[in-house]
């Protein structure tokens, strides 16, 4: 008989390189069907997601909380002991004088603000250095290089400058310390931004936080 029925060529499966800079997966594998590939960014990396993040700041908040700690402690032992030494002694009759109300807001409550003032510029003095200085060196902070996230600029040909990196200070910490709800509103923005999954930080900077390879 003439002729031939050639048998249909079998499906290949699609397959999925996988994000660029994360190892390949096997031969032949083929994502899930309902499986979304992750929103890459500019450069092509992976965009970070909001809990890899959040634990970031998490650890970022811990390490400024055991500087502040580290630098109030003594301002505070010197509260106390100015505290103490500015009680009335007791009367030959064993009665104590009342306190001039004037004398308590001068030796203990302008002291107390002085001191907190000061404590806040401090910790202000320590994020520069820390989220600008120290991370502009490889894009992360502590908290990042254990998340494995690095801050990139949006524009991938782009240095991560002192610049940028200082705008995101004055929004994260300057702004967002002084108007109230704004430290809030800028980390949450990630959840609902498009494209980039940034925060206001970000965009003010014109920056982008990534998964970097394991």
């Amino acid at each position: 008989m003439g002729g031939g029925f050639a048998p249909p060529t079998p499906h290949t499966p699609p397959t999925y390189a996988g994000p660029p800079g994360y190892p390949p997966p096997p031969p032949g594998y083929a994502p899930h069907p309902g499986f979304v590939p992750p929103t890459l960014a500019p450069s092509g990396q992976p965009l970070a997601n909001f809990g890899d993040r959040l634990v970031a700041w998490l650890i970022d908040t811990a390490v400024a909380s055991a500087v502040a700690l580290v630098l109030f402690a003594p301002v505070l032992v010197w509260l106390v002991i100015r505290m103490i030494d500015r009680i009335p002694a007791p009367g030959p009759d064993g009665t104590v004088a009342e306190p001039d109300p004037s004398v308590i807001f001068s030796e203990f409550f302008v002291p107390v603000l002085l001191a907190e003032l000061g404590l806040f510029l401090l910790v202000l003095v320590f994020y520069w250095l820390y989220h600008v200085e120290y991370a502009r060196r490889t894009g992360q902070t502590l908290g990042k290089k254990v998340m494995k996230l690095r801050i990139v600029p949006l524009r991938p040909d782009a240095p991560l400058t002192r610049a940028a990196l200082g705008k995101r200070y004055l929004v994260e910490f300057v702004a967002g310390s002084l108007v109230p709800f704004l430290n809030y509103l800028d980390g949450f923005w990630q959840l609902w931004d498009k494209p980039w999954q940034q925060c206001l930080h970000d965009k003010a900077a014109g920056t982008v936080v990534v998964k970097v390879a394991p």
